[in-house]
């Protein structure tokens, strides 16, 4: 009684004295309760608040989610404090007592709530429920009949989801077992509707027709394989579609009558989906019966619009089914495949395939008079809606022109004749006072703009335009709308197919003008038109101009971006010609951001179009720091909500920022605070964020390794712990860069990730390209800071417990033999120059490895050095003496600040400045002083006599 109470009054605090409705209700409680329910007197407790319809509703709600939800934390043997078997038995004798719920949520939750404990114990450890829900089903009492099917329904779906063996098994044991009870249960709801709607009992029909559909979808849906029953169902299709046609649509069993017979289809589908070959005998029936009902009279005052949806679907999956396609050499083909082609082609004959072009043309492509108004009363919402609105989603147009462009691309032979024969009909303007005229053309022109690919060789688009698609873009009668809005977008369809480029001047000029026309202009800001810059140039402006005016008067969210995908696909080619026009933009977008608060989508088009707008400006772009930066600054804080959306676009955005800016500037430094969160989330835009770590060091190492540097290296440790190969290199090379900027203080700043690189090389790291990273960051230490290099070594002794030269010694053999790791001829020049670094030496260890140490700087030379031929002397090809400003071609992009930078510091990196040829002579020639001749001559022999005449070539001169 304690706990009942407890459970009584916390359920009744919760629900706050609410009115039990569709908004209140919640399916997923988060309350503290879940705590209780491993107490077995919760779960009764729980049981009977919930079964007691006295209590109020919303308490008894509440009660059942508890129960349901505890389910899955409480019912499994293995769980922590599990209900013991015993327990289990009198709850679910107690779900089962009797389906007498009188309010539908609960009864539904309640029958979810006894499958899930189905899918667990049935039907070893629960073998009654099946029977018990059999015998309830028979009652005469239509509540418990209808709380029985109902949770009969969710049963048979919970249990045919489960997918182990042993389970499917006992599954079609128990449909083998009930198939023929649910046929005729089935048969015997559909009979008594049938019945009753013709005598006029509306509200008997109703409940009928509601146990026929709870009857198919928990009994007969979930029983795919039982073939016999895919031909009653089409018999009872028809029945029904009769039986709609009968009835108006005033009537209360209207809805459901439709969303049965759309069941019925349904089941229909998902046969023919999941097992095609067992559909086959089918496939004549199916295709006559989808195809009268659409494409003939049949259909007429009968077929619906979601019935005719799925009737095209089912002639497009028999259509495109890869099962009933035979292989090219027919003789590969299985039996099944051939016997279900052969049956397609006898029904697809030539006047089939002409009367289903045709209709699906000059029917279902015609713009409806509703779509008219709409378009005049509001054009932009209109084209939001046809270009992917969710009630377009769903609608017929988009259906029709799918099986449109699928059977046309199965029999385009076929039908390419009918296509071509009907534009032809359509030559010349047409009259702009017929309608239907009109409207035939704007279907013709739709379809042979879906059918492009596939008309490719049969249409010449670029006579079609300059002598009559061109000239009906410049009809100006208001009733011609509908065709020029049509031929731009056909336009649009071929562009990419056949289209000259010397024809695109003459479409800039057609465009320029209907983007003068406000009604079209909403139209056409989607279709990407390719151009070559210089063909464009002369139309910038003022296109440039009406985009953006066009920009500020739309007002939809997805029309706007539209306008925005296209403005930036404009600065993205022109780049940085587009500098002289972008002002009105610039001043445009920050009122823009501030209006999209809600809208992220759009905010991400923004962000697109200032990525473009920064490449275009350059180092001019600073000047949008004070709106840009904050921008950057919310989009790649994690903290906030919006980057969820905006994150992706807004590292981007900060990347081209860093890239193009002259300097740093305070604010863009203060920025980089966000980044530590940034790697924490190791998500997939890491690389990016290893982009914006090397803009920073290349903008402005000493500031910003001052000031986070620490962070980094932090940040750096804690990712090495568990990252991909690919992430292990992205920080090296960043590791990398910061040695090649700052070689002086780089080692210290990072020294707590140099060990680790150090022994990956010792104990030779198995991937080549972390090794090849590895030797390319030692390399820089031994070459660059030769002091911090010898602390490096003398810590590593100590850690691995070796002698500092037999250390040194290891490093090196290593170094050598896997130098083919490196790829990269800088690497493999780097790695020559700091191997060479350590002579000259009388250390025995080095003299040792000498022999590896020549052969390295052999193959460096093979890399770096190129001979000129008519004075045959060689020259280091990687040697930089000065900055040179790049010519730029008109198809190229001009560098960024960020290119700039790199140039310049490449001219104080020794692999760029340092002549390897004459490196190698010095240290030899040390070599040799520090040991005399003879010792000299004694190492040198220790080396390949085919590599000393190869470094002889090379040296020749000195």
């Amino acid at each position: 009684n304690s706990v009942y109470n407890y459970c009584f009054v916390f359920l009744q605090d919760l629900t706050h004295g609410q009115l039990f409705s569709s908004n209140t209700i919640t399916t997923k409680p988060t309350c503290g309760l879940d705590q209780e329910l491993n107490n077995i007197l919760t779960f009764f407790s729980l049981q009977n608040i919930f079964t007691n319809h006295t209590l109020d509703v919303n308490v008894r709600w509440l009660a059942v989610l508890y129960f349901k939800n505890g389910i899955d934390r409480y019912w499994r043997r293995v769980a922590p404090h599990a209900l013991s078997e015993e327990e289990k038995s009198t709850l679910r004798a107690g779900l089962i007592t009797n389906f007498n719920e009188p309010v539908n949520q609960i009864a539904t939750q309640i029958s979810v709530l006894i499958a899930k404990v189905a899918r667990l114990d049935c039907p070893r450890q629960w073998p009654e429920l099946i029977p018990t829900l059999l015998e309830s089903v028979k009652v005469q009492d239509d509540l418990r009949q209808h709380r029985a099917l109902l949770t009969f329904y969710h049963v048979t779906k919970t249990l045919a989801s489960k997918r182990l063996a042993a389970d499917r098994k006992l599954f079609y044991d128990l449909a083998s077992g009930i198939y023929s009870f649910a046929c005729s249960l089935w048969n015997h709801h559909t009979d008594t509707f049938l019945q009753q709607i013709f005598t006029g009992d509306e509200a008997a029909a109703t409940n009928s027709l509601e146990r026929t559909l709870l009857s198919l979808k928990g009994k007969l849906k979930r029983l795919l394989n039982m073939y016999g029953f895919l031909h009653a169902v089409f018999e009872r299709l028809k029945q029904f579609l009769e039986c709609s046609r009968s009835i108006g649509t005033e009537n209360v069993c209207r809805d459901r009558l439709e969303k049965t017979i759309i069941l019925f289809t349904k089941v229909l589908l998902d046969f023919l989906d999941q097992h095609p070959f067992s559909f086959t005998p089918l496939i004549q029936r199916s295709l006559e019966f989808a195809v009268s009902y659409v494409f003939t009279e049949a259909g007429e005052g009968v077929a619906f619009e979601r019935f005719i949806v799925q009737c095209m679907n089912f002639i497009k999956m028999i259509v495109k089914n890869y099962a009933y396609k035979p292989s090219k050499r027919f003789e590969d083909s299985s039996p099944e495949t051939l016997e279900a082609h052969k049956i397609k082609t006898s029904f697809f004959t030539y006047p089939t395939l002409m009367e289903i072009c045709r209709r699906l043309v000059s029917h279902y492509f015609l713009l409806t008079e509703e779509e008219l108004t709409m378009w005049e009363e509001d054009p932009e919402g209109f084209t939001v809606e046809e270009t992917g609105g969710d009630s377009w989603k769903y609608s017929l147009r988009p259906c029709t022109e799918v099986l449109f462009i699928d059977i046309f691309h199965e029999y385009n032979q076929t039908l390419t004749p009918v296509l071509l024969e009907m534009v032809h009909s359509l030559q010349g303007p047409t009259n702009v006072e017929d309608t239907n005229a009109l409207l035939i053309k704007d279907a013709v022109y739709n379809a042979v703009g879906l059918a492009a690919y596939e008309l490719f060789d049969s249409v010449d688009f670029d006579q079609w335009f300059k002598n009559q698609l061109l000239a009906e873009l410049q009809v100006s009668h208001n009733r011609y709308k509908p065709i020029r809005r049509r031929v731009i977008w056909l336009i649009g369809q071929w562009i990419s197919v056949k289209f000259k480029s010397d024809m695109r001047p003459m479409l800039y000029e057609a465009i320029r003008n209907l983007l003068q026309d406000q009604d079209l202009v909403v139209c056409i800001h989607k279709y990407d038109f390719e151009f070559r810059t210089d063909q464009f140039l002369p139309y910038l402006e003022s296109m440039f101009t009406l985009l953006f005016q066009l920009l500020q008067e739309v007002t939809e969210c997805d029309t706007k971006m539209h306008v925005l995908h296209v403005l930036s696909c404009v600065i993205e080619r022109v780049n940085i010609q587009i500098r002289p026009y972008v002002g009105c933009l610039v001043q445009y977008l920050p009122l823009l951001w501030k209006q999209s608060e809600e809208h992220n989508m759009l905010r991400c088009a923004i962000l697109t179009t200032l990525i473009h707008l920064i490449q275009g400006l350059g180092a001019d772009s600073k000047n949008l720091y004070p709106f840009l930066l904050p921008i950057i600054q919310l989009s790649t804080d994690v903290s906030q909500p919006p980057h969820v959306y905006l994150l992706e676009d807004g590292l981007e955005l900060w990347l081209v920022t860093l890239e193009n800016s002259p300097c740093l500037t305070p604010e863009l430094l203060r920025i980089f605070q966000n980044m530590s969160a940034l790697l924490e989330l190791s998500s997939e835009n890491l690389r990016t964020c290893f982009k914006i770590i090397n803009a920073y060091i290349f903008l402005s190492s000493p500031e910003f390794l001052q000031m986070y540097s620490g962070d980094l290296c932090r940040s750096f440790c804690e990712l090495l712990k568990d990252i991909t190969t690919e992430g292990q290199v992205q920080v090296l090379k960043v590791v990398e860069t910061v040695l090649k900027v700052n070689p002086a203080l780089g080692p210290q700043m990072f020294q707590p990730l140099l060990p680790s690189v150090f022994r990956g090389i010792i104990d030779g790291e198995r991937y080549p390209v972390v090794m090849s990273t590895y030797l390319g960051v030692i390399g820089r230490v031994l070459l660059q800071n030769a002091s911090f290099f010898s602390l490096l070594l003398s810590q590593m002794a100590c850690e691995c417990g070796q002698e500092l030269d037999q250390l040194l010694g290891n490093m090196i053999e290593m170094w050598v033999d896997r130098m083919d790791n490196i790829t990269q001829p800088e690497r493999r020049k780097l790695s020559a120059l700091a191997l060479l670094s350590l002579l000259p030496s009388d250390n025995s260890v080095i003299q040792d490895k000498f022999c590896g140490i020549i052969n390295i700087s052999v193959e460096g030379l093979h890399d770096v050095m190129t001979e000129d031929p008519e004075t045959r002397t060689y020259k280091d090809c990687m040697l930089m003496s000065h900055f040179e400003e790049p010519k730029v071609t008109e198809d190229e992009e001009p560098p960024t600040e960020q290119d700039k930078r790199k140039k310049m510091l490449a001219l104080k990196d020794p692999v760029h400045t340092v002549s390897l040829q004459q490196f190698v002579y010095e240290k030899l020639k040390a070599q040799q002083e520090l040991l005399g001749e003879q010792a000299f001559q004694a190492l040198m022999e220790t080396v390949d006599t085919e590599i000393v005449t190869q470094l002889q070539e090379f040296l020749q001169g000195f």
